[in-house]
């Protein structure tokens, strides 16, 4: 007797073409240039950014100023800052400091955070200047 033959193996794996058990696609949900894929620090980041880059259209001087984010302040102060300015020191530049998480705790949606980081902003600016945040932004106060 003659044993049959088995057929050869498929040269490749063929695609699938249905959804396995009802679960839909597997993988990211959006590809890394989508904002829905940006983290809360760099969403964060970008506020405060946009907010610096409507300042310096007035105040070019700002331009050497250093706008850094960080989560935290890391003294233990009886009440807890948004922001802090530095002045300018012999080999480093002014900077600005905005803390994002008691930023994020006292704003609700991501309208008022914007609105909070802009604030905190210009407070800072002001504070390093040396003028009053309404003469840095006319609307300050009034949004």
């Amino acid at each position: 007797m003659d044993s049959p033959v088995p057929p050869p193996p498929p040269a490749e794996p063929r695609p699938r073409r249905r959804d396995r058990h009802g679960r839909g696609m597997r993988g990211p949900v959006a590809p890394p240039q989508v904002p829905l894929s940006a983290s809360r620090a760099e969403t964060f980041q970008d506020l405060v950014r946009d907010s610096v880059d409507r300042l310096e259209r007035h105040w070019p001087q700002l331009a050497d100023v250093e706008f850094l984010v960080m989560d935290v302040p890391g003294t233990q102060e009886e009440s807890v800052p948004l922001g802090r300015s530095v002045p300018a020191g012999k080999q480093q530049p002014a900077r600005i400091l905005v803390y994002r998480r008691p930023v994020e705790i006292r704003s609700k949606g991501r309208d008022e955070r914007a609105l909070l980081v802009h604030e905190v902003v210009v407070e800072q600016v002001a504070e390093l200047l040396g003028l009053a945040p309404e003469s840095v932004d006319p609307r300050y106060g009034q949004e």
